[in-house]
């Protein structure tokens, strides 16, 4: 009779954009009893936060280019998945504490769990709070009124997406807009010219837009730098700025729908 592999267990966790504070319950518990904990958060409070609550921890941190170096980000996440795997093989709890929701813009995640589940070991995520859900509460904007669109910005270039202006659009990380090597940290005023005058084709130069960034520490306010979409390119931009262009026409009635479901247009308000 063969000795029995014990197999370990995988979690990935969000801890929110603020520290501490908007961490679920349940993923606080897998955090706190979890035999290795990984971490990748943006500033070295949260990160203490995390190894004040379980000591047996490593940040992934340094798997990204260092210094001069030149890397692919492509590079990076494999090698984070394999250190993550690497510590569940050895039949450990292992919890994966991700920076906001642990399932948006974070493939690390995706993989890991997709390859444990192949290897037959028990993987799963805990959702957190996103940096979308941190925009809706600070610009009290309700997404349910108008609908909203949210694409990342160099797949929104390189790809044929035509958005509604009657609805939000949102573009995820604009201080990467047609970079597509995962090399660089940034863009150029040249791309996000680019972007401006792809743009165009739908909301007017002189639209109002919003440059958005989450706070990361309760002491702090959000970013919210409204400007005309043509000085995109001469804006300040950081890695976790998001763009927010809101509708620039409003929402029409669809009459022959609404003649089919048997309402007037008085009916709807």
């Amino acid at each position: 009779m063969q000795p029995q592999v014990h197999k370990g267990r995988l979690v990935f966790i969000g801890t929110g954009l603020q520290l501490a504070g908007q961490i679920g319950a349940l993923s606080l518990s897998y955090l706190k009893q979890a035999d290795w904990v990984f971490s990748l958060v943006p500033d070295g409070f949260t990160e203490q936060w995390i190894v004040d609550l379980n000591p047996n921890h490593a940040s992934l941190q340094p798997f990204y280019a260092q210094g001069n170096e030149i890397k692919s980000r492509r590079d990076t996440y494999t090698q984070m998945v394999d250190a993550i795997l690497e510590k569940v093989r050895q039949g450990l709890k292992v919890v994966v504490a991700l920076y906001g929701h642990p399932g948006v813009f974070a493939c690390v995640s995706h993989n890991a769990i997709a390859q444990a589940k192949l290897e037959g070991i028990d993987a799963k995520m805990l959702p957190g709070i996103s940096a979308e859900a941190c925009l809706w509460a600070d610009l009290s904007i309700d997404p349910g009124r108008s609908g909203h669109q949210s694409y990342e910005a160099t797949q929104f270039l390189l790809y044929n997406h035509v958005p509604n202006p009657k609805t939000h659009l949102l573009l995820w990380q604009i201080a990467l807009a047609g970079e597509p090597t995962l090399t660089a940290f940034s863009t150029t005023k040249s791309r996000l010219q680019v972007l401006v005058e792809h743009l165009s084709q739908w909301y007017p130069l002189s639209h109002e837009v919003i440059i958005y960034e989450a706070a990361n520490l309760p002491v702090q306010s959000p970013r919210i730098d409204r400007i005309q979409l043509q000085d995109l390119p001469d804006a300040r931009l950081e890695m976790i700025s998001t763009l927010l262009i809101p509708p620039a026409k409003t929402l029409s009635l669809n009459l022959a729908m609404c003649e089919r479901l048997g309402f007037t247009e008085a009916e709807l308000g």
